[in-house]
C-alpha cells in the first residue's frame, strides 16, 4: 500500500489528555485523549469507494492489499497515525446531556494530498474514554448503512463525509435491535470515514459548558485557520472573524437543509452532536428517505411518539442547532446581537434557496407560491412516492395535460385514486403546464429536471436487502448498490430494479420501515 503523508495539525495544535490509558473518564482542559483500535480476529474487504481512495491518494489496487485490510480494520497503525477520539457534549432530543464524545470512533490521523487534508476515522473500532457502559463495536447492518449512503450522498451533490472502506471483523457483535429485551449477536464491521473535520457543535458546547473559554478560543481559532482560512485572512480582529465564521456555519447549515430537503432525504437524529461544523451530513443513524410523501415522517423508533426530527421540522431544528452554538461562543463575542442577526439570516437563506430549489425541483425559471403549495396538498392526498412523482412529472407533457400515463407507477395504494383526486390532480397539472408556458420553458425542461431530481436514492428496504446477503457472507448487493448510486440521476435502464418504489412487503418490517439507534 502506498505510504499516507499525515501532518497531523489537529493533534499537534490542541491539548490532548496526558492520561493515556484507555478507561471511561470525563476530560477537562483537553480536546482528545489517545486510544488505539482494538484488533479483530480475521477481517475482510467488503467493499471500499474508489473516488474517496483517491482523494487521500490511494489506488484500487491499495485497497485490495493485505495492508489495507490490517490497516483499516484496526489491526496495524502506520508511520505517521496518532490515533484518538475527541470530546464534545451536545443536546439530545432537545435536552443537554453533557459530555458525549467520540465512543465509537477513532481518528487514526490527518492525511494530505493534493493541497488537501483528510481526517481518517474508523467507525466501530473499539471502546474509547468516552464510551461510557458501550462496547466502542458496530454491526455489518448500520456499518453498510453508513458506507453505503456516505457515498451516496456525495454522488447526489449533497454535503456529505466520505466512506473509504467497509470492513468486516470476523467477529460477533451483541446488540438489541429494537431495545425491547431481545439482543442477538451479529457480525461486526468496521467503516472508515473521511472528512477534513469531524468537528462538531457539541465541541464548542462542552467547552462552553465547563467554563473552559481560553480553550475555547484557542479551538476556534485553531479551527477558523485549518478549515475557514479566507476568514482568518479576511479579518484582524478576532470578535470579528467569530461573527463572519459564525455567519458562513449558519449558511452552510442552510445549504445542508435544502439539500435534505430537495432529495426527501430525513436524518433522524439531529442532536447538536451530529452537526458537521462544515456542513456536512455526519453520523448515518437511523435515516430514511420520504417514500410516500409524509411531511411529518420520521424514521427514527426513537423519536417516534415527539417527531422531532421529522422531514419537515429539520430546517427548523438546524436552526435550533445553530442558536445552541451561539450560546457556545457567546463567551469569545459578548454580544447577542451579531450572533441574532446571523440566526435571522439563516432563515432568510433558506426560505430564499428552498424557494429556488422547487422551482427547480419543477423545471421553472421562478418560484410560483400557489403551484407550489398546490403541489404539496396534492402528494399528500394520497400515498406518492416523492422520487418517482418528479421523474415522473419531467415526462409529462405539458401541451397534452390530459395525458396522465406517466404518473401511473408511481402511487402506493392504486384504490385512492378517486374521482375528486383525479379532478385535483387534473387541475394542478394545467396550472403547472400554464407556468411552464408563462415562464417560457423550452425543451430542455425534461434535462434540467432529471439533473436535481434523483431517480435512485438508498432505499431503506434496498439497503435490507444489501444487508441480509451482507450478513450471509455475500457482498456482491452492496457493491452492486454502491455502483447504482454513483449515476443517481442517469436513466440505467438496465437497474430499473434499484429505481421502483418500496415494495408492501417492506412496508413494515424492520430496517425497512423505521429504525433504531442502535449500532
Amino acid at each position: 500500500m502506498q505510504t499516507l503523508n499525515f501532518d497531523n495539525q489537529f493533534t499537534q495544535t490542541l491539548p490532548g489528555d496526558p492520561l493515556e490509558d484507555n478507561m471511561r473518564r470525563q476530560l477537562h482542559n483537553a480536546i482528545w485523549a489517545k486510544v488505539s483500535p482494538t484488533q479483530v480476529c480475521a477481517p475482510y474487504l467488503v467493499a471500499h469507494s474508489e473516488e474517496a481512495a483517491a482523494l487521500v491518494g490511494l489506488t484500487t489496487e491499495d485497497c485490495l492489499s493485505s495492508s489495507f485490510l490490517q490497516v483499516f480494520s484496526g489491526n496495524e497503525t502506520l508511520d505517521g497515525m496518532v490515533p484518538h477520539a475527541t470530546c464534545y457534549g451536545g443536546h439530545q432530543f432537545g435536552n443537554w446531556a453533557g459530555q458525549l464524545g467520540d465512543g465509537r470512533a477513532i481518528n487514526l490521523g490527518e492525511v494530505t494530498h493534493n493541497n488537501q487534508h483528510w481526517m481518517l476515522q474508523l467507525k466501530g473500532a473499539g471502546p474509547t474514554p468516552f464510551s461510557r457502559t458501550a462496547d466502542g463495536l458496530a454491526v455489518m447492518r448500520s456499518s453498510v448503512r453508513e458506507f453505503l449512503c456516505s457515498e451516496a450522498m456525495f454522488h447526489l451533490g449533497v454535503p456529505t463525509t466520505r466512506a473509504l472502506s467497509l470492513i468486516g471483523s470476523g467477529e460477533d457483535v451483541l446488540r438489541d435491535m429494537l431495545y425491547d429485551g431481545h439482543p442477538e449477536h451479529e457480525p461486526g464491521a468496521v467503516v472508515c470515514r473521511m472528512s477534513p473535520s469531524f468537528v462538531r457543535f457539541g465541541h464548542f458546547q462542552i467547552l462552553t459548558a465547563r467554563n473552559e473559554t481560553e480553550l475555547l478560543r484557542q479551538f476556534t481559532d485553531y479551527l477558523i485557520s485549518r478549515d475557514f482560512p479566507h476568514l482568518a485572512r479576511l479579518h484582524d480582529d478576532p470578535r470579528e472573524r467569530y461573527i463572519a465564521w459564525f455567519n458562513e456555519v449558519c449558511e452552510r447549515t442552510a445549504k445542508l437543509m435544502v439539500h435534505w430537503m430537495r432529495v426527501g432525504f430525513v436524518h433522524g437524529v439531529m442532536n447538536t452532536d451530529n452537526m458537521s461544523i462544515l456542513g456536512e451530513t455526519i453520523d448515518y443513524g437511523p435515516y430514511g428517505w420520504l417514500e410516500d410523501f409524509d411531511p411529518h415522517w420520521t424514521p427514527n423508533t426513537t423519536d417516534a411518539a415527539n417527531r422531532r426530527y421529522r422531514y419537515d421540522q429539520q430546517p427548523a431544528i438546524g436552526q435550533w442547532n445553530l442558536m445552541q452554538l451561539a450560546n457556545a461562543i457567546l463567551p469569545l463575542i459578548e454580544d447577542t446581537k451579531p450572533l441574532e442577526a446571523a440566526l435571522s439570516s439563516y432563515a432568510t437563506n433558506y426560505e430564499t434557496q428552498w424557494q429556488q430549489m422547487i422551482a427547480t425541483k419543477l423545471g421553472l425559471k421562478h418560484y410560483d407560491a400557489d403551484l407550489s403549495n398546490g403541489l404539496f396538498s396534492m402528494l399528500t392526498e394520497v400515498e406518492t412516492d416523492m422520487t418517482l412523482f418528479f421523474r415522473a412529472l419531467a415526462e409529462f407533457d405539458p401541451s397534452q395535460p390530459e395525458a396522465t400515463e406517466c404518473f401511473d407507477a408511481i402511487y402506493y395504494q392504486p384504490a385512492q385514486l378517486n374521482e375528486t383526486f383525479v379532478t385535483s390532480r387534473g387541475q394542478w397539472l394545467r396550472q403547472y403546464a400554464q407556468a411552464v408556458s408563462q415562464q417560457d420553458i423550452g425543451a430542455e425542461r425534461r434535462t434540467s429536471m432529471n439533473a436535481v431530481n434523483p431517480k435512485f436514492v438508498l432505499r431503506n428496504y434496498l439497503a435490507q436487502l444489501a444487508i441480509d446477503d451482507a450478513e450471509k457472507g455475500d457482498y456482491n448487493h452492496v457493491n452492486k448498490l454502491l455502483d447504482v448510486l454513483r449515476k443517481p440521476y442517469d436513466d440505467q435502464p438496465e437497474n430499473e430494479f434499484y429505481a421502483a418504489k418500496r415494495p408492501e412487503w417492506a412496508r413494515t418490517r424492520v430496517g425497512c420501515s423505521m429504525l433504531s439507534c442502535s449500532s
